[in-house]
C-alpha cells in the first residue's frame, strides 16, 4: 500500500487532447458568432439582436471552459473532473503576485489614462452601488470563466512540449485569433475596437499570466482573477496606452522570471492534480 502522504500518479490528459480542446473551443464560439454574421436575419428573428449580454454571446465566451470540461470528463471521468475543478481553489502564490493583481493592474490603467490625457474625464460609471455590484457579478461569470480552458488545460499541455515563454506566445496567438469573430459582429464590445492592438495585447497578457500560473502551482483561480481585473469597468479608458504598458510589463516579467520562463524544469504540466492517499 502507498505510504501516508504519498502522491499517486494522476490520470494523464494526453498532449493530443489539445487538438480536441481547440476544435471544440473554436467550433462552439465561431459557430455561434458566424451564424449571426452570415445568417443575421434568421438568427435575429429567432434569438434577437446579439449583444455582449446576450445568452448566446455568454455561451460563446464560455466555449474554452465547456471544451475543457468535455475533454477532462471524456478522458478521466467524474473523479478526474472533480480534481481538475479543484484547481480553482488553489490560491497560494508569492505575495508579490497579489500586489501586482490588486495594485499593479489598476495602476497600469491609471498610467495609461494619464498618457492618453483623459484621466480628468474619468468618473464612477454607475448610477448606484447595486448596479455596480451587478455589473461585477456579470463580469465575473463571463470572461474569467475562459481560464478553465486557456490556463486550466491548454497551457499545462503546451508546457509539456515547450518552455513557458514559447507556450505563452503560442497560446496568446491562439487566444487572440479566437476573438476574431467578435470584431466582425456589430453589437459586441469588440466591434468598436481595433483588432491589431487587441491581438498584440492578448499575446502580452498571455506572457504575463504564465509565470503567475506556474508560481501558483497551476491555479485556475489566480489567472481568472487576473482576467477579472483586466475587464473591471471601474478602471479608466486607456486604449491603446494600456496595451503598450502591459507589453512593457510582459517584458519585465520575462526578465524577472528568466530562470523559469526559458526552461520546462519548473513548468506546471498537470491538468489533473495528483491525489494523496493514506494507508488504512
Amino acid at each position: 500500500m502507498p505510504s501516508p502522504g504519498k502522491t499517486v500518479q494522476p490520470e494523464t490528459i494526453p498532449f493530443g487532447s489539445l487538438a480536441l480542446f481547440l476544435a471544440l473551443t473554436f467550433g462552439i464560439a465561431w459557430g455561434i458568432l458566424a451564424a449571426f454574421i452570415f445568417l443575421p436575419e434568421t438568427m435575429v428573428g429567432v434569438f434577437g439582436e446579439i449583444t455582449g449580454q446576450h445568452p448566446l454571446f455568454y455561451l460563446a465566451v464560455w466555449a474554452p471552459a465547456i471544451a475543457a470540461f468535455i475533454v477532462v470528463f471524456r478522458l478521466s471521468g467524474i473523479e478526474g473532473l472533480r480534481r481538475y475543478l479543484g484547481r480553482f481553489l488553489i490560491w497560494r502564490c508569492p505575495r508579490g503576485w497579489y500586489a501586482f493583481l490588486l495594485i499593479g493592474v489598476p495602476l497600469v490603467f491609471v498610467a495609461g489614462s494619464l498618457m492618453k490625457g483623459n484621466i480628468s474625464e474619468t468618473g464612477f460609471p454607475f448610477d448606484s452601488i447595486l448596479s455596480f455590484l451587478g455589473a461585477l457579478i456579470l463580469i465575473a461569470i463571463k470572461g474569467p470563466i475562459e481560464e478553465f480552458g486557456w490556463r486550466g488545460l491548454a497551457l499545462p499541455l503546451l508546457q509539456r512540449k515547450v518552455a513557458p515563454i514559447w507556450a505563452a506566445l503560442i497560446l496568446g496567438i491562439i487566444w487572440g485569433l479566437w476573438h476574431t469573430p467578435a470584431f466582425l459582429l456589430s453589437g459586441t464590445q469588440q466591434s468598436a475596437w481595433s483588432f491589431m492592438p487587441f491581438f498584440l495585447g492578448t499575446i502580452a497578457l498571455s506572457v504575463i499570466v504564465t509565470p503567475l500560473f506556474n508560481a501558483s502551482r497551476g491555479s485556475i483561480l489566480l489567472p481568472a482573477l487576473f482576467h477579472f481585473m483586466l475587464i473591471n469597468p471601474v478602471w479608466p479608458e486607456a486604449q491603446p496606452y494600456d496595451t503598450y504598458l502591459f507589453a512593457l510589463v510582459a517584458v519585465a516579467l520575462v526578465w524577472l522570471n528568466r530562470k523559469t520562463m526559458f526552461t520546462r524544469k519548473y513548468s506546471i504540466t498537470e491538468v489533473i492534480p495528483g491525489k494523496r492517499t493514506s494507508s488504512p
